[in-house]
């Protein structure tokens, strides 16, 4: 089975409703990337980072995955799928698919701050001060913040260097290590770049569908699963 690796970003999640970070009246124009996706922000106000994230988690309860979603569980009727994805929402599990890799960590997840191996799903969707691991350390959202390693990283440009197709969709590609997975494709591989706005990554032997994510990957989806394998 020929293996399909996916990585997505903020635009699947955004047409399910789910507030972006980088765009015009985004999450970072609200709020300073130092205040509440820092480690030096969670030291300085734990109340605000904590605030901050129960409200993602809130938002998330209320939306549902998208037809780009759902299509790319389609694939998995015949292709081995991968998604490493950029977002830290359910989303593509909601909608079927079986394995994802989020590199930025996971809204739903909360995890301790002296214990690195204490990783468990939130019950609900607000995390207080003095909600504590088993060895007494508070507990903290599940994201990479930015200055932070990407521990994901490495196992995703793996799953990159083995597809045999390979499908970006919602991501602008700026943000660093996550852009860099594309250099993992093998060069012959055919690519899909999905967006409705303007991709200029150079990615060699690619497809551009200038489109939002539900109608771009329809068409892709569409044009794998006819094909012969």
């Amino acid at each position: 089975m020929k293996k399909i690796v996916v990585l997505s970003g903020a635009g699947v999640s955004a047409e399910s409703g789910i507030s972006t970070f980088r765009d015009a009246g985004g999450l970072w124009e609200q709020h300073r990337i130092e205040d509440v996706a820092t480690p030096e922000g969670w030291a300085r106000n734990r109340t605000l980072v904590l605030d901050f994230y129960n409200a993602r988690r809130k938002q998330l309860l209320g939306v549902r995955p998208n037809a780009g979603h759902y299509a790319l569980a389609r694939l998995e009727e015949r292709f081995d799928v991968r998604i490493v994805t950029q977002n830290v929402d359910d989303l593509h599990e909601r909608a079927g698919s079986s394995h994802v890799m989020h590199l930025h960590g996971e809204l739903k997840k909360v995890r301790s701050t002296i214990d690195p191996d204490y990783v468990v799903e939130l019950d609900g969707w607000e995390l207080r001060e003095g909600m504590t691991c088993p060895k007494g350390g508070q507990l903290r959202p599940h994201i990479v913040w930015f200055g932070e390693a990407v521990p994901m990283i490495a196992p995703a440009a793996a799953l990159c260097a083995e597809a045999d197709y390979f499908i970006v969709v919602g991501s602008s590609l700026a943000v660093y290590p996550a852009a860099g997975l594309v250099h993992y494709v093998p060069r012959h591989v055919p690519k899909y770049v999905v967006d409705p706005n303007e991709v200029d990554a150079g990615i060699p032997n690619a497809t551009y569908i200038k489109e939002p994510a539900s109608s771009g990957l329809k068409k892709i989806v569409d044009e794998l699963l006819i094909q012969k394998i």
